[in-house]
């Protein structure tokens, strides 16, 4: 029973810890489209590809600083489904078929954020707490 209970106060700093390694991993493929990085060619801005690299590259930023977590995490939930179903799910019913599993994963991920928050490790904590 001890164990659980050191486990359960640890849950709101692996919270964060989630969080900042999702956020990490978003502003990577931000920068795939806005810089060209990892290998994958630079889009256009205006394009619908530069306005999801935009959406990763700020959101992943805010979502690491826990900053307007939920909001920010409810706009990045929205643009992993349309990026699922615009782009996966026409090739293969199941996502393991099309390659969607990222952006499913993803989705889900930021949805559990809109509910769970930034955590402790947030400045949304932060300021909260100045409150």
């Amino acid at each position: 029973m001890a164990a659980k209970s050191r486990l359960s106060a640890a849950s709101p700093y692996f919270l964060s810890l989630v969080r900042i390694a999702a956020g990490l991993l978003f502003i990577c493929h931000g920068l795939q489209k806005i810089l060209g990085m990892f290998g994958f060619a630079r889009v256009p801005i205006w394009s619908l590809f530069g306005a999801a690299g935009l959406l990763e590259l700020v959101g992943g930023a805010l979502i690491i600083l826990g900053l307007f977590t939920r909001p920010t995490a409810f706009v990045l939930c929205g643009e992993m489904a349309v990026a699922y179903f615009r782009m996966h799910a026409p090739k293969a019913p199941f996502p393991v078929q099309n390659g969607g599993e990222l952006a499913v994963l993803f989705c889900f991920l930021y949805l559990y954020l809109i509910f769970a928050g930034g955590g402790v490790l947030s400045l949304d904590a932060l300021f909260r707490n100045k409150e």
